[in-house]
């Protein structure tokens, strides 16, 4: 059971934080640079406590120099990461003519 989740990085902030979806994109915030991996392997732990599970579960699949990039989450199905994230529910309505 492993999904993909779409992560957009703001790296060299000055705070971890998870700020919310936009455009199926969960956007995170890290403190860490956008050196040598660093950002990558802190969105990966801001990830898993924010979802509950241990780092070694999240892995980044594509991405790994660009602001948005794509985890791959091997304990969870993305319908759990998402209510688990505070995504909002899909929006079900037909769409207007």
């Amino acid at each position: 059971m492993a999904d993909l989740l779409a992560v957009r990085v703001q790296p060299g902030a000055s705070a971890d934080a998870i700020l919310g979806w936009r455009d199926g994109a969960l956007r995170v915030r890290v403190s860490a640079p956008a050196r040598d991996g660093r950002a990558n392997a802190a969105v990966g732990r801001v990830l898993a406590a924010a979802l509950g599970v241990p780092p070694s579960t999240i892995e980044l699949v594509r991405g790994a120099g660009a602001r948005d990039k794509l985890f791959r989450l091997r304990t969870l199905d993305s319908a759990v990461a998402r209510a688990r994230l505070g995504a909002p529910a899909p929006d079900r309505r037909r769409p207007a003519r």
